[in-house]
């Protein structure tokens, strides 16, 4: 009798473990997100003032300015995080595109103002690259225990969900195509 007694509550022991740390593991996931979610508010914040310098120069460019506008559109409006990666993607190339416009402009690449924008910008594309690496490996950690036996069977019990790893799309992986 004492000795089912103590093998249910080790099995009950063994459930509340599991479970407890996929929650901690779930809620290191989400906490990740926010990191990248907070650097990309930060890059969409600097891209209206980059956008109006180089209007200032390069007004005939309207086209590339509509593109990065549409794109910021895209990814405030995206509910999901594969939504958010996707919108993300192509943020990333239109930037690129905007970057390849300020090439052909001398005096925008020495004004001091778009200077400081770009070195922004790209301090807070490393910061978002760092959050990304550091959300994979999270994501990672977490997926391995929502499939691996025997936390997958806690896992399907409660309903944890393997989350998505934020991968470049093919389109991201290109370099931008400009003509002028």
């Amino acid at each position: 009798m004492y000795i089912a007694l103590i093998i249910i509550g080790a099995l009950i022991l063994l459930l509340v473990l599991i479970y407890n740390g996929l929650v901690k593991k779930r809620n290191k996931v989400k906490n990740s997100w926010s990191q990248i979610d907070v650097q990309l508010k930060r890059r969409f914040d600097l891209i209206p003032n980059l956008v109006q310098t180089v209007k200032g120069y390069a007004a005939h460019e309207s086209s590339t300015f509509e593109l990065v506008t549409s794109a910021r559109t895209k990814y405030l409006s995206a509910t999901t995080p594969e939504d958010m990666m996707k919108a993300n993607g192509e943020l990333t190339s239109v930037l690129g595109r905007l970057f390849a416009v300020a090439e052909a402009y001398p005096d925008l690449k020495a004004n001091t103002n778009f200077l400081e924008l770009q070195q922004s910008l790209g301090k807070t594309e490393d910061k978002i690259s760092f959050a990304r690496q550091f959300y994979n490996d999270v994501a990672m950690e977490y997926n391995n225990t929502v499939q691996m036996f025997p936390s997958s069977i806690v896992a399907s019990l409660f309903g944890f969900k393997a989350e998505p790893f934020f991968s470049t799309d093919e389109a991201e992986k290109a370099a931008p195509q400009v003509q002028f």
